[in-house]
């Protein structure tokens, strides 16, 4: 089994994970194989914050984290230098001629990934240096990875060829997505804001954003299954084949966006950079407490040629997001939502999912961006086979299913109030903004609470009110109507706004 870490430096890989037996302190123990003077400024934790820290004695599948899975950690950075550690006088090591270097404990750190500098206050540092050693590259298996003979001194065949195996990938379409025939439910409203802001800059930058909403209506779909190759006549082994039930979301209802805190980078890959959110623990409670979760993640982008639908960068972070989602490598209904503008300059929306296959190599992170962004680049430890042929790249549009769009106007929330995270919009978060919004109500129809369920007013209002104990209370009278707003929630929300008279 595989966990995947993110840090503030980056995303580390621990392998060879026993699925059932594995726990925290066996992932910690993995880090320090290659890093092993790594300081945690905070623990591993199932969350980007890093609040919802791991046991570190019980089991990884117990706390719900299976092959792929991603976990989270801060780091000193001046710490995490990756080396080689072998014994001397072992293979590893190398030999006497080796510019090799003696750690503490006794074991030697060769030279062909690790070199000296002279750091800003004059002393001298060892850090990993990008690449491996000439010797190392030419002796390991594959690329990056160790000789035969470093690993173990016999072989046989069928180990190796096992072995082998894990780092093949046979490139195949999946058909359909893992969300059924009800498709993704967009809340009008929502998107129109997402892409009217997006406009102001005629979609020459790209922006991201999370969708939050419910994945509902588990329905039952017929699926071929094959079984072990029988023998019929002369030919080819042919499989048989037995229908299965599988089970899927029939839909994924979007109610609400929020665009975490970006910088539009052309330079970048994903044509954004992601900043750090001090709102992203109020974001996560605000939405378990309406009784939402995150369904999956909007991009726009600059429109592109015919064909061409989402980029290396924008297939490697859907699958994160879904592995994240599912937990590993399992089949989730999180969906992917590009926003562009055609030759005609009407909007296309549409909304996809990556295979499970696609999740698989990005677990593994045998998928790079490279010059092309139409195209998935193949780490070179890795072998990706199309057509019975090694290849180097993979068509994007091998990896995704395409998911059904269905317009929707959602009868619990609304979305005028002005989003946060956006520069030189026309409108900004005020108490101003706050008294135009509720200022409305008892006309046109509308009541106070009905214009107080706006996922960005609620959030603008986590920072005045406590999210645990008075925004509870807020969040129960808009999941349902039939609970009241307590009067002196009402009074302390319009005195904020300015606001008087009845409401």
């Amino acid at each position: 089994m595989i966990i995947r870490v993110r840090t503030n430096i980056g995303v580390w890989r621990v392998e060879n994970l026993d699925a059932s037996t594995a726990t925290t302190a066996d992932v910690l123990a993995g880090i320090a194989k290659t890093r092993p003077h790594v300081v945690y400024e905070k623990p591993l934790s199932t969350d980007p914050r890093c609040d919802n820290h791991l046991d570190a004695s019980a089991p990884l599948s117990s706390q719900g984290l299976g092959h792929g899975s991603m976990i989270h950690c801060r780091v000193d950075a001046s710490t995490c230098a990756e080396n080689t550690v072998a014994e001397a006088g072992s293979p590893a090591a190398g030999g006497a001629g080796d510019t090799d270097m003696k750690t503490e404990g006794g074991g030697v750190v060769t030279g062909g990934t690790t070199k000296r500098i002279v750091d800003k206050d004059g002393s001298i540092k060892l850090v990993h240096a990008e690449g491996a050693s000439a010797v190392g590259a030419d002796r390991g298996f594959r690329k990056g990875q160790l000789a035969l003979r470093d690993m173990k001194m016999a072989w046989t065949l069928q180990e190796f060829t096992a072995m082998d195996d894990k780092y093949n990938f046979k490139i195949k379409r999946q058909d359909a997505s893992f969300v059924g025939s009800g498709g993704v439910h967009l809340e009008s409203s929502a998107v129109n804001d997402f892409q009217s802001y997006l406009r102001r800059f005629q979609f020459q930058q790209q922006r991201f954003g999370y969708l939050y909403g419910k994945f509902v209506d588990e329905e039952e779909e017929e699926k071929e299954e094959e079984k072990k190759p029988v023998s019929s006549g002369w030919g080819a082994r042919m499989p048989e084949s037995e229908e299965k039930k599988i089970k899927k979301n029939s839909k994924v209802i979007v109610e609400a966006i929020y665009e975490p805190p970006q910088e539009a980078d052309p330079e970048a890959a994903e044509g954004f950079v992601i900043l750090d959110d001090p709102n992203e623990e109020n974001v996560e409670h605000l939405a378990q407490m309406l009784g939402l979760q995150r369904v999956g993640w909007i991009v726009g982008h600059p429109p592109r040629e015919e064909g061409f639908q989402l980029s290396a960068a924008e297939i490697i972070m859907a699958a994160e997001l879904q592995l994240e989602s599912a937990g590993g490598i399992e089949p989730t209904p999180f969906v992917t939502v590009r926003v562009t503008v055609g030759d005609d300059g009407n909007v296309v929306v549409e909304a996809f999912q990556v295979s499970l296959q696609c999740m698989e190599m990005v677990a593994e992170e045998a998928l790079d961006v490279g010059p092309n962004p139409g195209f998935c680049y193949v780490n070179e430890t890795f072998t990706a086979i199309q057509e019975g042929k090694p290849s180097a790249t993979v068509e994007n549009n091998f990896f995704l299913t395409l998911v059904p769009i269905n317009g929707y106007q959602s009868d619990m929330f609304v979305s005028q109030f002005p989003r946060a995270n956006r520069a030189y919009d026309d409108r900004a978060q005020t108490h101003d903004e706050m008294k135009r919004q509720l200022s409305k109500s008892g006309q046109a129809g509308w009541t106070f609470i009905d214009l107080l369920s706006d996922f960005a007013l609620l959030l603008y209002l986590c920072k005045f009110l406590d999210v645990k104990t008075d925004m509870p209370k807020i969040c129960a009278s808009v999941k349902d109507r039939e609970v009241p707003l307590d009067d002196g929630y009402k009074i302390i929300i319009t005195s904020m706004a300015g606001m008087d008279g009845s409401y």
